[in-house]
């Protein structure tokens, strides 16, 4: 890019952010007709609109996804300048958590995890549509729109929402032992990112119920209860999310919920008449030109793709588990699910291989 081009980008990436309505009001004393009546003055003479889609865009990691956003003018004008666009990514009290993308005219520049995967799409009058290729576990979340003319600066919000499972994960070492950074990677180790507190909103509201507490992506501790239990709160609270709130992140320790996506592979089951250790599982996975599935693999295959078998098997975690869509005799819990076994430190069993497509 032309240097000055690129600064321009650079000073409009890193500007003060606005968190909603941006634009320019005249105070009273300019604008009183002497009835204590403020009148809003537009710049350009008509006000600039912009609009993205008020329903949540769903979408799965690997896949591409176009988030719309769109502008006009009232009443309608033709723009005399080039317009300015910005693509920030939100936390959830809307605050600015990253830069996306910005945009003079036909220019764009992508920042941080999102160069190579986004672009702006223009296709109509008009458009200031983000397109997001590879869609990755850490893209889910709001994203705000910004459109700039001039001294008009206007912007919305639309919510990107992967497709995915939540699943309460403890490490070999047994119950509360993870900080929040331990809980980020183990997460991460396991083909998942920390899951957020919408994620874990929805896995609850489908019937996950689980009484250790664990972190979310924000930094607090929450856990899931459909059946209120003397031990998970007591019996007076309505079923809901539990919260111990934001923890600190190095002292205090708990378990982790992770969120995993929709597979871009496949999950499949090896046997040996003998069984297998979890090294010779590891190569048998290898020797199929395949790997030792992670947790949220199987998790993945579970719940998309309707894996079940009631046949113990290795992770990559070291854990033996397998999943259950359809519960009859001898194979856990009359409920759908996956099963664990723990981390046995010896014992023989099968294998769960994942193998990209």
């Amino acid at each position: 890019l032309p240097l000055l081009l690129e600064a321009t980008l650079l000073r409009l990436a890193s500007g003060s952010h606005h968190p909603f309505y941006n634009g320019f009001y005249y105070n009273h004393i300019m604008n009183d007709k002497g009835k204590g009546q403020e009148k809003v003055v537009y710049f350009n003479g008509a006000k600039l609109v912009v609009e993205t889609s008020k329903d949540p865009i769903y979408s799965s990691s690997g896949a591409n996804v176009t988030l719309p956003c769109h502008y006009h003018y009232e009443p309608d004008l033709e723009a005399k300048r080039k317009i300015r666009i910005k693509w920030s990514k939100l936390r959830d009290d809307y605050t600015k958590e990253q830069d996306v993308l910005v945009a003079i005219g036909k220019t764009y520049m992508a920042f941080g995890d999102f160069q190579g995967r986004a672009h702006l799409r223009q296709a109509g009058r008009r458009e200031a549509s983000l397109v997001i290729s590879d869609v990755r576990l850490q893209d889910d979340g709001k994203y705000r729109c910004e459109v700039i003319d001039g001294l008009e600066d206007e912007s919305d919000v639309v919510d990107l929402r992967l497709q995915g499972i939540v699943f309460p994960y403890q490490p070999p070492r047994g119950q509360y032992r993870l900080n929040f950074h331990e809980a980020e990677r183990v997460c991460q180790e396991q083909g998942a990112v920390l899951a957020t507190f919408n994620q874990l909103f929805q896995a609850w509201s489908e019937g996950l119920d689980w009484c250790n507490a664990g972190w979310l992506a924000d930094g607090t501790v929450q856990y899931p209860i459909r059946l209120p239990r003397k031990p998970c709160g007591g019996l007076h609270l309505a079923p809901g999310i539990r919260s111990y709130g934001p923890r600190h992140r190095h002292l205090h320790r708990f378990d982790a919920f992770c969120f995993s996506s929709a597979l871009r592979g496949e999950v499949f089951y090896l046997d040996h008449p003998a069984g297998m250790t979890l090294e010779e599982a590891k190569q048998s996975c290898q020797d199929a030109g395949a790997e030792i599935a992670q947790v949220g693999q199987l998790y993945s295959a579970w719940k998309f793709l309707g894996l079940d078998r009631c046949d113990a098997g290795w992770l990559a975690d070291g854990s033996v588990r397998y999943p259950i869509t359809k519960p009859r005799a001898n194979c856990g819990p009359a409920e759908p699910g996956v099963r664990s076994f723990g981390f046995p430190s010896k014992g023989r069993f099968g294998v769960f291989c994942y193998k990209e497509r």
